[in-house]
């Protein structure tokens, strides 16, 4: 990039910022937050619409999806595969194209706004009096400012969606929240605790399994006080899942927290079927928007889910290749199902967390065992765990640690073309050290939320305070 260095000023001024802030205990105001976000995202977003230098991919797989659009071709199938998803953002940058503004500009146009919008999203996600600190130090994450201003990449745009998501579900009160409350493990502790194993056996027994689930069923469709405005957030939290969805397929990993957040099983069902509203609408559309058969939608739809064995970039992949940016099925196969395993166990360790930290946890640890990962990836994580910093003391570092790692590469390694090829390898290797940065992370000290403790009546336990 020909303004590596002052873009590389911008953004240690961004984290100096974030920490001073921490350390220092400031709130600022929003209009102040949203002053500083919009300045440093700005400024870069010049820095790289003037740069000679362009990501191979906000060219020659971002902007033919638009110009696709405005053909009246699939966006998939104009962009021969170069975009992988819904033709919604393509519909965004079609009209940006059209209104004549440079790709160069309008590009980016779309994920600087986006990632302005998360900031004070961000805040509302923390609740409380820190709300105006993780708001601004999310407004100074260079990550987040790599990624909308210098990329292009749309992951600001479905975390924008994603996290209103669970703001709206959350709703008003207080920002802890429990996660599954009535979950069998607890329920077979407690009756061990209190009848001993035998004990729990006879009176299972005695009770019967069907009288129990008819009773769980009864309690979770009865209405409760308040139903009506639980099952409204459902809906327009819902809706705007489906909306991230429409922008990448990966917040499907964010359902689970969101509907957790909703107090009542009915509320749940209403959130998730709400969650298919908008992919469904995009595609059914799509012949009425664009010149697109029947045939050549289903072509599409077969495209977007056929997930490409890329490795190489990132972590174990990148040790067993060399580094060297592949195909490989095997170790693409592999990584799958280490992380359906992996995200199988963290449900479970954190089924009572708050559904914020269970989100966390699930990002972060997919993060640790995927085989394939851009640096854009590292952006699904960063708004909940800057809302809710682990209290381990890992937050910062690893937010630091792939802040430098994926600054590397956007800036000093696209200096040339030349650059990039001697120093992919040994930079993509080096992504390995983040891997127990990453893991450590996790909010282990929160597997069980404090209200999830006090509503099933167990002894409540101190707060753990968010840490830097």
């Amino acid at each position: 990039m020909d303004y590596a260095i002052p873009t590389g000023i911008i953004l240690v001024t961004g984290v100096v910022l974030a920490l001073v802030a921490q350390w220092r205990g400031w709130r600022p105001s929003l209009p102040v937050v949203l002053a500083v976000g919009v300045v440093f995202r700005v400024l870069i977003m010049v820095f790289a619409a003037k740069s000679q230098w362009q990501p191979v991919d906000f060219v020659n797989s971002f902007k033919p999806a638009g110009e696709a659009v405005l053909n009246g071709e699939d966006p998939v199938l104009g962009s021969k595969g170069g975009w992988h998803f819904l033709p919604t953002i393509p519909y965004v940058y079609g009209l940006l194209l059209w209104l004549g503004i440079p790709w160069e500009w309008g590009g980016r146009l779309v994920t600087v706004v986006a990632d302005i919008v998360l900031i004070p999203l961000v805040g509302k996600l923390a609740g409380g009096s820190a709300a105006g600190l993780r708001a601004f130090q999310y407004a100074c994450n260079p990550l987040a400012i790599l990624v909308a201003s210098l990329h292009g990449q749309v992951e600001p745009v479905a975390l924008a969606f994603g996290v209103a998501a669970f703001v709206v579900a959350r709703g008003p009160g207080d920002p802890d929240r429990p996660g599954l409350r009535d979950d069998p493990v607890t329920s077979v502790r407690r009756a061990v605790a209190a009848h001993g194993v035998g004990g729990a056996v006879r009176q299972a027994l005695a009770h019967g399994i069907g009288r129990a689930v008819r009773q769980a069923v009864t309690r979770a469709v009865t209405p409760r006080e308040g139903d009506l405005a639980a099952l409204r957030r459902a809906l327009f939290a819902g809706l705007l899942m489906g909306l991230a969805l429409c922008a990448k397929s990966w917040p499907i990993w964010l359902i689970p927290g969101m509907l957790l957040l909703l107090p009542t099983v009915r509320a749940r069902a209403v959130a998730f079927a709400a969650t298919g509203i908008a992919p469904v609408f995009f595609i059914v559309t799509e012949p009425l928007l664009l010149d697109a058969s029947l045939g050549e939608i289903t072509q599409a739809l077969r495209t977007i889910g056929d997930i490409r064995p890329i490795v190489g970039e990132w972590g174990y992949s990148a040790i067993l290749v060399g580094g060297e940016w592949t195909l490989h099925s095997g170790i693409a196969k592999f990584g799958t199902w280490l992380i359906y395993g992996t995200l199988l166990v963290v449900a479970f360790l954190w089924r009572r967390a708050d559904p914020v930290d269970l989100t966390t946890a699930v990002l972060l640890a997919f993060m640790v065992v995927t085989p394939r990962l851009g640096a854009q990836y590292l952006l699904w994580f960063m708004p909940f765990l800057v809302a809710r910093p682990t209290p381990a003391r890992f937050a910062w570092p690893a937010i630091i640690g792939v802040c430098l790692w994926a600054g590397y590469g956007y800036l000093p390694m696209t200096q040339s073309w030349e650059i990039w090829a001697a120093q992919h390898s040994g930079w993509a290797q080096a992504s390995v050290v983040l891997l127990p940065i990453l893991a450590y992370a996790m909010p282990w000290d929160r597997r069980v939320s404090v209200a999830c403790e006090c509503e099933t009546g167990e002894a409540p336990r101190p707060a753990v305070p968010a840490a830097v």
